[in-house]
């Protein structure tokens, strides 16, 4: 986060005036929000908006379950949104059905993860490459099986496997495989959902060569979804960080590994594993894991862990293991607070006997035992407690948050252009009245 000036504020991270292919706005997908019972939904992806120019290859990084899958079979209709917009050269897909979604998806392809399961061992390879110009009535059977012949060619496989089934090949053979079927109806844009991940290393780079030179012959646009940021370098334009269903940070791929904006990539970054093994380089280490998604924070959804949240100004030379025990027990008391419980626990709770929280005093020793606090932050965790004795511990959140609270958990933050090249980090720390505060990552990760 050493940047010296914010050159712009925005609320949608996009391109400029590029000739783009695919707009995403405030696209949402949720589950669960129809059920029965209804309840609170689960927010897989949850207002996210970006851009992809014409012939570019954007990735798309995170942890497991931040959401890259589910937005990308969004943005093919795989999966249904709930809401916002998904333009295809200007054309709202998401408004698409019946014949018109039929005929737009010869546009648009995916190349899953697992060769073994996206292919069916009962057909032969000439037929899985076939299947998708059978279903669109393409040209004549003749004209098929030509077709098929020269998609083998195209992908480094032989004319002869048309007859062959899928277990008689090689993991890296059966992704060619699966490329050859994307490519059956010259898709313009594919999503390619870590489409080497189950692959050794050594295929990995033959199926990343083959992919670069597929997108050079044929003009493909494409969405690369994985979790390997060595892959995502070599291979990607720009890239986009994804996070508990949110785009964190999106720019230049050499600018943001470099120099990245955000704290979440910094991150993300750090766990690269490192060559040599006499590096000085410190790993970033977040504690706790990410939020529920049917259970976002109301504020910056990397608040929770993040090492960089903004702090009450008081609080600003806190230990930084203190503060982060701080942050720990408010996530505790906010699980505390959701939960349900039994019969039995509720009864045990008014007599005042544990549950199966445990005591506050457990959650104290666990959390403070070894730690030194002030006496000004010890008077606030003895007036917290209280309130959690008398399970009470919508009043002992709002303490905490009257006391500790941050901007980064009341107030989501906007985009903001980091660059000239439209670098953009979804980060409170970037607003101009956070620009005199001390640059936390820098000072205390190098």
């Amino acid at each position: 986060m050493s940047h010296e000036a914010i050159v712009s504020e925005t609320d949608v991270p996009t391109v400029g005036d590029e000739d783009v292919m695919v707009e995403v706005q405030d696209l949402k997908t949720y589950y669960g929000n129809n059920g029965l019972f209804g309840g609170r939904p689960v927010k897989a992806v949850d207002g996210v908006s970006f851009d992809i120019r014409r012939g570019e290859t954007l990735g798309l990084v995170g942890e497991s379950g931040c959401g890259k899958t589910t937005l990308g079979r969004t943005l093919l209709q795989l999966e249904e949104s709930t809401a916002g917009s998904v333009l295809f050269d200007g054309v709202d897909i998401t408004d698409l059905a019946g014949e018109e979604l039929h005929e737009w998806r010869r546009n648009a392809q995916m190349v899953f993860q697992d060769p073994d399961s996206s292919l069916n061992d009962r057909m032969t390879v000439g037929e899985i490459i076939r299947e998708p110009l059978d279903v669109h009535d393409w040209e004549s059977g003749r004209a098929r099986r030509k077709r098929v012949k020269e998609l083998l060619d195209t992908v480094g496989l032989q004319r002869e496997h048309y007859y062959r089934y899928p277990h008689q090949f090689s993991g890296g053979q059966r992704q060619r495989i699966s490329i050859a079927r994307t490519l059956a109806l010259e898709p313009d844009f594919v999503v390619l959902d870590e489409p080497v991940s189950a692959l050794d290393v050594s295929v990995q780079a033959e199926i990343i060569n083959l992919l670069e030179d597929l997108q050079e012959e044929f003009g493909l646009t494409y969405l690369f979804i994985a979790h390997d940021l060595s892959v995502v370098r070599h291979i990607c334009d720009r890239v986009a960080v994804m996070y508990l269903g949110n785009i964190m940070e999106i720019g230049p791929a050499e600018e943001l590994f470099t120099d990245p904006a955000n704290p979440y990539t910094h991150a993300l970054l750090s766990a690269i594993p490192e060559p040599d093994p006499t590096s000085k380089r410190d790993r970033i280490t977040l504690h706790g894991t990410p939020p529920n998604p049917r259970y976002p924070p109301s504020g910056c959804p990397f608040s929770t862990r993040c090492p960089a949240r903004i702090r009450p100004t008081e609080y600003r030379d806190l230990d930084d293991e203190l503060w982060s025990r701080l942050n720990t027990l408010k996530n505790t008391l906010n699980e505390r607070q959701r939960a349900d419980l039994s019969i039995r626990e509720r009864i045990r709770a008014a007599v005042g006997k544990d549950t199966r929280f445990g005591t506050v005093e457990e959650t104290y020793d666990e959390l403070f035992g070894d730690q030194d606090v002030p006496p000004e932050v010890e008077s606030v965790l003895d007036e917290i407690a209280t309130h959690v004795r008398d399970h009470d511990e919508g009043k002992a959140l709002a303490r905490y948050h009257e006391e500790f609270g941050s901007v980064c958990e009341s107030e989501s933050p906007t985009y903001h252009t980091t660059s000239d090249s439209g670098h953009q980090s979804y980060c409170h720390r970037h607003a101009a009245e956070h620009q005199s505060l001390e640059n936390v990552l820098e000072r205390r990760h190098g």
